[in-house]
């Protein structure tokens, strides 16, 4: 049965890698896409070099796992190559850890690869080929001089084949959305234009297993030319991947099966090894000369013709050398012979191929603190959020960019903080709290100590007060009354009237920039504490306390590294009221104002307001919004007009807004200006010395029905 590729649509055959300039599959979902990416494939056996961005290493580690999960249906492991791991061992999926955006698709590609190992491979098998292997075989490989060793390797190596053919081909039918990831692997590893040459060449056409391995290998490549070896037709029509596209070839078993029958074919007609005889200058030098392909047993034979690079390109381009689609009527008298240069290529592009089908494939390493660093960063749900695309790129040209990564932490927990990859939360942060280098203003515990105060008072919004109405109408009957039926008294019906306060949701996002230091960011950090302390007493009030700043992804590498940060600090719904005390003293101020930028990285995430739920926005900051990189300029009127429309936007879905700025023994006429643009004319203007009154004023908010 002869197949050509309209027939195998399954595996697109193909001459050579299509060059792409962009992340054709991920960009729907990824919104990095211009920044970060996984290369798995630089081949170098080198740790992350310092400064890398592991906080995209994580999100795309995230990414992946949920593919490999989705594609196989099974809960399979995606963890990073921290040792030397370039291959799954049947219970994990192994990444490199280079990043680089260009190559994620590739990266993707090889996960799914690997995790389709996992669930449609015989592992056990594998283990176990040399046992497996049909003792005629090895008899006859002894016929021929072909050492036992020999022929378990090419097995496994035609194994590796035929098995990748059947687990892609269960996933082209399964899941054919992800093919684009499998097609980038292929063109990474498989396709070269270097193996193309080969093909139509007069290499490899010598009737060995070297020989029989590359023709094998590129059988689904339409380069292919079955009359180059004898019996390379009825090898390609025993593996027949016609029929492991349609899905026909049951298990790794079945696979194994064909691989023997192959391995048979090739034994039965490669050309004995003759046995070197040190004594024998002439047999030796017979010998080399049919390694050199000088002899003339085999389909090698032929006239053939030097031809450049180029010439051969075109040739192939134009169509003027093509593959042998008759299955078999190709001698190669037609191929040409390629120079020396070209012949070290197609020996490196061989290799490579092997190297893919034997799992060889090296990629860079985390060294153990970058590995449990990304686990931290894993655990508290960081990703990258695209915000700010109607901001100007340039301040002074007033071209529209199409906007920046906001870095979202939705979680602070401690091996975040021992991480040491945030400024504003960072262990030294939290050994120094207190000391002589930072203020010994304590702001947990007066937080708290406020907060008890508070929490008397707040404690009546989940109070509730009942009256009830007798001898009505309608409503539920009142048994005392039931009597009053005999005298003709129809309205023994009662209503009672519960009055209670709605719950309440409340997120409080504090300014973390350098201009907030010293006291105003102790007095606003007591202010949160406080809060977070009255309505844990309160008990229907869910509190959410959340920091802005900036973040250098890259520690003072390229310019767009510099990216705005958002993170959750405390969440009432998941924490408890000891984080406030073992976690806070790590927070501190660092960076600048990206303001609105981070409003709209979390817009999605704040909870409505309804008829059921009061919902208040709380946000204390010092000053105008600043901030850029390569991306984007976010300052001035372009900047204050884009956080008013975030505020605004919280407010049409019934989100109380209440803004305080804080100010210090200064403050400028522009920020009091700057704030209420941004805030509206209900803003409050507050001195740092004096937040106890913020929380009195929110406590009052709260108190209204």
């Amino acid at each position: 049965m002869s197949f050509n590729s309209r027939d195998f649509k399954g595996f697109t055959f193909r001459s050579g890698p299509v060059k792409k300039t962009t992340n054709s599959y991920s960009t729907f979902w990824d919104n990095n896409s211009n920044d970060v990416d996984v290369d798995e494939f630089l081949g170098l056996d080198t740790d992350v070099k310092k400064g890398k961005d592991l906080v995209a290493l994580a999100g795309y580690k995230r990414a992946i796992s949920n593919f490999v999960n989705i594609v196989t249906g099974e809960d399979i492991k995606v963890v990073f190559n921290s040792k030397d791991e370039s291959y799954t061992d049947g219970k994990r999926v192994v990444l490199g850890a280079n990043l680089d955006d260009k190559k994620f698709d590739v990266a993707v590609g090889l996960a799914l690869h690997e995790g389709s190992h996992i669930k449609l491979s015989d592992f056990s098998l594998l283990r176990n080929l040399e046992m497996e292997i049909p003792t005629e075989i090895f008899v006859l490989g002894e016929k021929i001089n072909v050492d036992r060793y020999t022929i378990i390797s090419t097995v496994k190596s035609i194994l590796n084949y035929v098995e990748d053919r059947r687990i892609d081909s269960f996933i082209f039918r399964t899941s054919p959305g992800y093919k684009g990831y499998y097609h980038s692997m292929y063109e990474k590893y498989f396709y070269s234009k270097n193996v193309d040459k080969g093909l139509l060449s007069s290499e490899y056409r010598m009737e060995n297993i070297e020989s029989y391995m590359f023709r094998i290998i590129n059988l689904h490549n339409s380069n292919r030319q079955l009359g180059s070896l004898k019996g390379l037709k009825d090898i390609y029509e025993t593996i027949d991947l016609g029929r492991i596209q349609r899905g026909l070839m049951n298990d790794t078993r079945e696979a194994f099966n064909v691989s023997c029958e192959v391995m048979s074919h090739i034994l039965l007609n490669i050309d004995p090894i003759k046995v070197q005889d040190d004594s024998d200058d002439d047999s030796q030098n017979s010998d080399s000369d049919s390694q050199n392909g000088d002899s003339e047993e085999g389909n090698g034979s032929g006239e053939s013709k030097t031809i450049s690079d180029e010439e051969l390109q075109d040739a192939i381009d134009n169509g003027s050398i093509t593959p042998s689609e008759n299955l078999g009527n190709d001698d190669g008298s037609d191929s040409v012979e390629l120079s020396a240069r070209q012949k070290s290529m197609l020996d490196k592009a061989f290799e490579k191929q092997n190297k893919f089908l034997d799992g060889d494939v090296q990629k860079t390493k985390l060294n153990k603190k970058e590995a449990k660093d990304i686990t931290s960063i894993d655990e508290s749900g960081a990703s990258y959020q695209n915000v700010g695309a109607d901001i100007p790129k340039n301040y002074w040209s007033g071209i529209t960019s199409k906007g920046t990564k906001c870095l979202v932490v939705k979680k602070l927990t401690q091996s975040l903080i021992d991480s040491d990859q945030f400024n504003c939360a960072t262990s030294y942060n939290q050994r120094s709290y207190g000391g002589e280098y930072r203020s010994s203003y304590n702001f947990v515990d007066e937080g708290l100590r406020l907060g008890s105060i508070l929490g008397r008072k707040l404690q009546v919004r989940g109070e509730e007060s009942s009256l009830k109405f007798t001898r009505q109408t309608s409503g539920k009957i009142d048994k005392r009354l039931l009597s009053e039926l005999g005298f003709g008294n129809s309205n023994v019906f009662s209503q009672t009237f519960v009055e209670r306060y709605n719950k309440a949701y409340l997120h409080i996002s504090i300014d973390a920039s350098g201009s907030m230091s010293g006291d105003k960011w102790n007095k606003a950090m007591t202010s949160a504490v406080a809060m977070i302390k009255a309505c844990d007493m309160a008990g229907n009030i869910d509190v959410v306390v959340s920091i802005r700043t900036t973040h250098d992804s890259n520690r003072g590498g390229r310019g767009d590294s510099n990216v705005p940060f958002i993170m959750v600090c405390y969440d009432s719904r998941t924490d408890k009221l000891t984080k406030v005390r073992k976690l806070f003293p790590a927070l501190d101020v660092s960076g600048t104002t990206p303001e609105g930028l981070c409003f709209e990285a979390i817009e999605k995430d704040l909870i409505p307001g309804n008829s059921n739920q009061d919902s208040y926005f709380i946000n204390f900051s010092d000053g105008q919004p600043y901030y850029g990189n390569n991306d984007i300029s976010y300052q001035g009127e372009s900047a204050e007009s884009h956080t008013r429309k975030m505020v605004n936007n919280m407010r049409a879905k019934g989100i109380s807004v209440l803004s305080y700025f804080i100010g210090g023994d200064y403050s400028y006429d522009s920020d009091n200006k700057s704030f209420t643009n941004m805030y509206g004319s209900d803003a409050e203007f507050v001195n740092a010395t004096n937040m106890m009154q913020v929380a009195k004023t929110m406590n009052k908010k709260f108190l209204e029905k």
